[in-house]
């Protein structure tokens, strides 16, 4: 099984770039090394919707930027579900762009976040295990 090593700060960073966005989707960057996030980056949804997210290319593009000076590369993206469960959805498996990536999810369905990650290869999903350090 794939893992995904994250500190409990940076999750605790995505979670609170949710809340802040409710209702409506928040999305982001992961960066790092293939198997452990080193750092996230927020972005903008362009959608503007409480179902369905677009990353700013902008800001995807100053991720990039700023993941490569810190000797380290995007790794994935995360992005919040308002009203469902911390699982991919059709259109996130349709839009999965890269199956390396770690795709984490924060859902604010209840009244506690849950945050799972996920690989999306050619329409499979598979959940890895998010190991907090």
């Amino acid at each position: 099984m794939d893992v995904l090593k994250i500190s409990r700060e940076l999750i605790t960073r995505m979670i609170a770039h949710a809340l802040d966005e409710y209702p409506l989707e928040a999305c982001g960057l992961l960066g790092g090394d293939t198997e452990e996030a080193k750092e996230v980056y927020p972005a903008r949804n362009d959608a503007a919707s409480a179902r369905v997210y677009t990353l700013n290319p902008l800001d995807h593009l100053k991720a990039d930027r700023a993941a490569e000076a810190a000797g380290h590369s995007i790794i994935g993206v995360y992005h919040s579900h308002t009203h469902s469960e911390a699982y991919p959805s059709q259109t996130d498996v349709e839009k999965a762009p890269d199956p390396d990536w770690h795709y984490l999810l924060v859902s604010l369905k209840r009244s506690h976040p849950v945050v799972r990650s996920y690989r999306i290869e050619a329409g499979k999903i598979a959940e890895e295990d998010v190991v907090e350090w």
